[in-house]
């Protein structure tokens, strides 16, 4: 009877998963279909082509924006993970009163709406004279990823043996070679980890790229929405189908990477 009910329990769980990846992936299974559908409109097959693609790449400011976004992720997602791995090294071993009040403004970007930090950048920006454009998204887009970075290399840091760098010491390690022979190597799982999530977030982001981007600073989430307004081309349905792809290459080589190296 009890293993009646077991089978029972597993079932109904793995029907329940199953009806959640189908939800999850079945939209994004049609996107990829429907951008080789030779139809304009509607989600009706009419034939396989390869059109969208073609008419894709001689959309140039589209490529623009892709630059921008590609130069922009790259920068800040570098920055953020330096600044992020400092600081959570230093929240985590050093000692003091307002750690605890560090602690909370570490996580504060995580948890406060898009909206609202898109909407303070933009008047701490306007206030301080500092023109819109792709400096000021570089800006925004360090500052909310530096908390992803740090909580990321910090979960990292709990699992630290730090008597390995006491070994160090004892064998006349200096103090830059402690960190980058010893301490470095052994947190940048949790380094690769902050930097391949700060890159992701920061193409992804568009609520408060929108409120920080000047003229002539468009990125790609931003041209996506201005082409939306006229309706969903199957140029879009292609140019995300391209997205998911350079996604799951960017995951897939900083799985490899991290194995190779660790």
């Amino acid at each position: 009877m009890e293993t009646k009910k077991v089978i029972g329990k597993r079932r109904f769980s793995m029907t329940i998963a199953t009806l959640a990846f189908v939800f999850l992936y079945l939209p994004i299974i049609a996107l990829v279909l429907l951008s080789f559908n030779s139809s304009r409109q509607g989600v009706s097959w009419t034939g396989f082509t390869l059109k969208w693609y073609s008419e894709l790449f001689r959309q140039a400011d589209v490529w623009r924006a892709f630059l921008n976004t590609v130069i922009i992720a790259f920068s800040s997602s570098l920055v953020a993970t330096a600044i992020g791995t400092f600081s959570a090294m230093a929240l985590y071993w050093y000692q003091s009163r307002l750690k605890g009040y560090l602690g909370i403004l570490v996580y504060t970007p995580l948890i406060i709406p898009d909206i609202l930090m898109g909407v303070s950048m933009l008047i701490f920006f306007v206030a301080i004279g500092i023109p819109l454009g792709l400096f000021t998204i570089f800006i925004a887009h360090v500052t909310f990823c530096v908390s992803y970075v740090t909580v990321t290399v910090m979960t990292r840091l709990e699992d630290f043996d730090y008597s390995v760098v006491e070994a160090a010491r004892d064998l006349g390690a200096k103090t830059n070679q402690v960190f980058r022979k010893v301490i470095l190597p052994m947190i940048m799982p949790g380094i690769m980890a902050g930097f391949l999530l700060s890159l992701t977030l920061s193409i992804d982001d568009f609520v408060i790229t929108f409120f920080v981007a000047g003229p002539g600073s468009t990125t790609l989430p931003l041209k996506i929405f201005s082409m939306i307004k006229f309706g969903v081309s199957p140029v879009i349905n292609a140019l995300s189908t391209l997205l998911l792809v350079g996604t799951l290459f960017i995951s897939f080589f900083g799985s490899r990477f991290r194995r190779l190296i660790f």
